[in-house]
């Protein structure tokens, strides 16, 4: 099992007052996303925990991307990958922070 961490400063907080939330379900070609509310304002951090390895510098620019996209400052971000393709991570991420906001 490979961990990856990847920190990020923001320009603002994730909006709405959920403490967390807990999207997608670990499953071949899936992933579970974990977020929390635990950290400084202008502070995201992710970690990764993933079966595959050699994809640090794909899991970093889908990491980069979200964070630049949404700015969830103030959220510590955990996953745990069951071989997820990029574009389902962005999905399940962006999922994960609107019900952080208050979506369903």
């Amino acid at each position: 099992m490979e961990r990856l961490s990847y920190g990020h400063d923001t320009d603002a907080p994730l909006g709405g007052d959920r403490a967390d939330a807990i999207h997608g379900v670990v499953a071949s070609g899936n992933l579970e996303v974990l977020m929390e509310r635990v950290l400084p304002a202008g502070r995201c951090e992710v970690e990764i925990a993933t079966p595959l390895s050699g994809y640090e510098e794909v899991w970093a620019a889908v990491v980069s991307d979200f964070v630049e996209r949404v700015q969830p400052g103030g959220v510590r971000v955990s996953i745990n990958d069951g071989g997820a393709q990029p574009d389902t991570v962005m999905l399940r991420l962006l999922q994960a922070a609107r019900l952080m906001e208050g979506g369903r």
